[in-house]
């Protein structure tokens, strides 16, 4: 039983120095498939709903082969990663549509801290029930997808003291947002915030997870990850995607996962404390990624996120096999062993190397392993 999935990928654009140039503009007017964002200096792109890993690797890396054809063509340019203004001015807004009143309200709210690069992963379920649970479980161990995927440790030219800067200074909108205990629920507090002017539309739900559709609050269809930052490994993405995936499916088949019904936390306050302790979960894993200790939805007690993904693994490992998809989930075994992109770049920025270099090598190494994938993995799928 594997469930649809899909990507939004957010992406900056860059020289190969690692200076972020606004161009997406340009890149919109020129290529199907992407949209602009409030700032120009990254652009985005959304894969199609599918199921079988094979062809989202595919999804994810054929359009950012064409990107970067265009970029070469525009200049010497190209993608960055990282889900951060990791070099340069962090000091104003490069507006892609300045005409656009969604975006000036953003600007002047919100200033550059939501000038982020990032992956939200979509899923589909389109039971509201069902969706409605995965979205409880998926709310309060969000920090463990984010403690895989950091890779914002820089802004501005300087280490933040933060593994994922982006989550750290992103302004989560509304600040409270609670476990929706039923679609009803869903409906009648997102009537509420946009009542009392505490969300804009119906898009202006920035929490760590949200149930998304084609007319949101009513129809839904997808359980939409929002924390993760950029991984622009393609691979090691669909490893994370493949937990979630496998953990979704484990609660798919056994309801009881349901924090609300599982959780040993008091029962009159159970909905509340699971909400504050995944915010607070959050904050430690946006500082200190996979080393964050972390408090477990299940019992309050302390657990190091490296430790509770490593429990997570082995839980959905037979289910993944079952599936079809083991080999898809076998990268993070890397990332818990090697440590995450941001644990990688601090790594060599406490050695003594300065964080342009460190950038340059990232946009490099990228650039040439999307190349390889290319040439190992798509071609044979298209024939």
């Amino acid at each position: 039983m594997l469930l649809s999935k899909g990507f939004e990928v957010e992406i900056y654009t860059s020289t190969p120095e690692g200076d972020i140039v606004g161009l997406s503009d340009k890149i919109v007017a020129a290529l199907d498939g992407f949209v602009r964002e409030p700032d120009s200096r990254n652009v985005e792109y959304t894969t199609p709903p599918c199921y079988r890993y094979e062809r989202l690797l595919c999804d994810l890396v054929r359009p950012r082969l064409h990107l970067r054809t265009y970029l070469q063509q525009l200049g010497n340019y190209t993608l960055i990663p990282g889900s951060t203004l990791s070099l340069g001015s962090v000091d104003r807004f490069w507006r892609s549509d300045p005409g656009n009143p969604y975006h000036s309200y953003i600007e002047q709210t919100y200033g550059t801290s939501v000038v982020t690069a990032s992956i939200h992963i979509n899923v589909g379920i389109s039971d509201p029930d069902v969706l409605m649970r995965a979205c409880r479980l998926v709310r309060v161990e969000a920090p463990l997808y984010l403690a895989l995927s950091a890779s914002s440790p820089f802004l501005g030219g300087n280490a933040t003291g933060y593994h994922s800067t982006r989550w750290g200074l992103f302004p989560k909108t509304p600040a409270q947002v609670p476990l929706f205990e039923s679609h009803a629920h869903f409906i009648r507090w997102t009537e509420q915030q946009l009542a009392a002017g505490t969300m804009q539309n119906v898009r202006h739900l920035w929490s760590s997870v949200r149930p998304n559709g084609d007319r949101r609050p009513y129809n839904l269809n997808r359980l939409e990850l929002r924390i993760c930052d950029l991984v622009i490994d393609p691979v090691a993405l669909l490893a994370i995607t493949a937990l979630l995936e496998a953990r979704l499916i484990q609660l798919i088949d056994d309801p009881t996962l349901d924090p609300l019904l599982s959780s040993q936390l008091p029962s009159e306050t159970r909905s509340q404390a699971l909400a504050a302790l995944a915010d607070a979960n959050e904050i430690a894993a946006a500082h200190r990624s996979l080393e964050a200790p972390l408090q477990h939805w299940k019992d309050g007690s302390t657990i190091v996120a490296r430790d509770w993904i490593e429990q997570l693994y082995q839980d959905v490992w037979p289910i993944a096999k079952r599936e079809g998809f083991s080999c898809f989930l076998l990268p993070l075994k890397k990332i818990l062993r090697e440590g995450n992109e941001a644990q990688q770049w601090l790594k060599l920025h406490e050695q003594g190397l300065a964080i342009q270099p460190i950038m340059q090598h990232a946009i490099q190494a990228a650039a040439a392993y999307e190349l390889t994938l290319q040439d190992n993995l798509c071609e044979p799928l298209v024939a």
